[in-house]
């Protein structure tokens, strides 16, 4: 008899995620749900701004018309399933908009939402019990836009055993959209930790679309077909486990080391990922190549969750503009460099003269100069820079003054100067995230499912279990005699993301021999010092042997992370691109037996 397997396709990993996945995967025989993930902590500042704006509004708009509208009917048609936390801060709205699209068509599919994710009602009754700050420890700000709780999946498995064909969700975390659906179809019990931690590495890994199947992927050049990149699908078995593949005929690659990346994407320490339904422990899963079209992956354990959901306020903090501008001839990037300077210098004058107070911050950036690389950027020659100028203030009238400045650059500075690239830039509100823990006791999730409410079951408490200790790994260095440097992208995948604030980098061997030495030269030590320009906080390092890897947290490394930060890779996407440039002293025959990535090599 033939072992029960759940097949599901990963349709988008945040909102914006390209419309091609939704009708790719509906191609996929057998398939039986659809998941979205939208929610980033950025997304959630956006639908805050939105619903500010007008009160319809803050849920994933492209959820309703640029993946379900063109689709809805083979949905229906085929009986596939579909989960998505497209509903944001207005899970309601969301599913009023999305039965509107479906009655237009004649259809009637049964749409459920789950709710109480939003603790703006209860807000002030925290804040009076002491509320703080879970990174910082300060107090919430005086105003909050919106205030939500990160929640499991329990609500979603309801709401399919009440035979929902759709459910939308407020703040779930990004797995539990496959958790959800393997808990119901395979009956787990919500105490059962290492089958809910294996569907939430499932859910990990397909949450953010293409990037299982190819997506920033270290090794890019081996992907083919990115026009029609193919978008993930998991078969999963009862106990967790699960190949994954991509729809037939479409691009992307399925290749065990962009599934490692993957799995160590943003989860900090490995042995303690913490999710909303258990405490998840990803160090001895590992991944197997089965054939060149699918990846078997599992390992993961689990241990009880926390008593507390995570949850994040969302509220403004002033004011910021955000300016490009084309400089190119001789000596580029110092006429960059004293337009900048001048723009700064003059725009501080007019609005000591008008009585503003100074910025609160700025940041210039020279792209095309290596900006983010600081003293590890190569002095390569260029005659074409895009400057880049960031400016905060607590007023958005300060702001006005560098937003009409920076247009007379193009006739009063340097030559080859164009000033904007599409007209005058705007200035925009600053929405920032406070972080917080909330007793899960305090959150009353419900599901809606027509004109039936049901409440979800509290999880049951359950006392903490320390994680497993992993064996010590050599305490001696290896020795290297004949040795040459080389990149570490020579002997590595990486992978980086952010975390707030923190920056995640996933360094992967690409050979068993390899790890060794990398543990004994790519030190937290080293590492900060490569990155000392960027990160404030410290470095830590955990072992993941099952990956052949090792996973760094770069503590206050984004400049606050997300829209709180100025820079131009506010979420740490580049990050492993840099380190991947750090230099590793191998002994010479890796090179001379063809055991390096030889695309990869520097000259010796």
């Amino acid at each position: 008899m033939k072992t029960k397997t759940v097949r599901i396709g990963g349709a988008s990993g945040f909102w914006g995620d390209s419309a091609i996945a939704t009708p790719q995967l509906l191609q996929v025989p057998g398939l039986q749900y659809l998941v979205y993930d939208y929610l980033a902590e950025t997304t959630m500042s956006i639908l805050a701004r939105a619903r500010a704006k007008d009160a319809a509004l803050g849920y994933a708009t492209d959820f309703v018309h640029a993946a379900m509208a063109p689709n809805l009917r083979a949905i229906c048609e085929r009986g596939v399933r579909v989960v998505a936390n497209a509903g944001g801060l207005n899970p309601e709205a969301c599913r009023d908009a999305l039965a509107a699209v479906a009655a237009a068509q004649g259809l009637a599919p049964r749409i459920a939402v789950v709710t109480g994710d939003d603790l703006m009602p209860q807000f002030e009754q925290l804040r009076a019990a002491g509320l703080r700050d879970l990174h910082t420890g300060e107090a919430p700000p005086a105003a909050l836009y919106s205030a939500n709780a990160y929640v499991g999946a329990r609500g979603i498995a309801q709401a399919l055993a009440l035979g929902a064909d759709i459910v939308i969700t407020g703040r779930c975390v990004d797995s539990a959209v496959v958790v959800g659906v393997l808990a119901h179809e395979f009956g787990w019990g919500w105490d059962d930790w290492d089958r809910i931690a294996a569907g939430t590495l499932a859910g990990h890994v397909i949450e953010c679309g293409a990037q299982a199947t190819g997506g920033l992927f270290t090794d890019w050049q081996q992907v083919p077909g990115w026009a029609d990149m193919g978008y993930p699908v998991i078969d999963c078995a009862a106990d967790g486990s699960f190949v994954l593949s991509k729809p037939e005929g479409t691009g992307g690659l399925i290749h065990p080391g962009a599934v490692a990346e993957q799995v160590l994407y943003e989860v900090g320490d490995p042995a303690h990922y913490l999710m909303p339904d258990v405490t998840c422990d990803f160090r001895q899963v590992h991944v197997e190549a089965l054939d060149a079209g699918h990846v078997r992956v599992a390992g993961a354990r689990g241990r009880p969750p926390t008593g507390s959901y995570k949850a994040n306020g969302t509220w403004r903090d002033g004011y910021q503009l955000q300016l490009m501008m084309a400089i190119r001839g001789i000596d580029a990037p110092a006429k960059a460099r004293k337009t900048a300077d001048a723009l700064l210098a003059r725009t501080r004058a007019l609005m000591r003269e008008q009585g503003f107070a100074d910025y609160t911050e700025t940041c210039v950036e020279l792209l095309g100069c290596e900006a983010l690389y600081g003293p590890n950027a190569r002095a390569l020659p260029t005659r074409e820079v895009v400057l880049r100028i960031g400016a905060r203030h607590a007023d958005p009238k300060a702001l006005a003054f560098l937003q009409r400045e920076c247009a007379s650059a193009g006739t009063s500075m340097g030559p080859g100067t164009r000033s904007s690239f599409a007209g005058r830039a705007d200035v925009q509100p600053v929405i920032k995230v406070f972080s917080f823990l909330v007793p899960k006791d305090q959150v009353a999730l419900q599901v809606v499912l027509g004109e039936r409410v049901e409440p979800v079951a509290l999880p049951a408490a359950a006392p903490a279990v320390a994680a497993a200790p992993l064996p010590a790994p050599p305490a001696a260095a290896p020795v290297v005699h004949d040795g040459i440097d080389v990149p570490l992208v020579a002997l590595a995948w990486a992978r980086s993301g952010d975390k707030g604030d923190d920056e995640n980098i996933g360094v992967i061997a690409r050979r068993p021999e390899f790890l060794p030495l990398l543990r004994a030269q790519l030190t937290p030590e080293r590492v900060k010092a490569w990155f000392a320009h960027l990160v404030q906080g410290e470095v830590e390092r955990f072992e993941v042997p099952g990956l052949q890897a090792l996973n760094f947290v770069l503590h206050q490394a984004l400049a606050g992370g997300g829209v709180a930060s100025l820079r131009s890779d506010p979420l740490g996407k580049s990050f492993a691109q840099m380190l991947l440039d750090w230099p590793v002293r191998v002994p010479r025959r890796w090179a001379d037996d063809g055991l390096l990535a030889p695309h990869h090599l520097l000259a010796d």
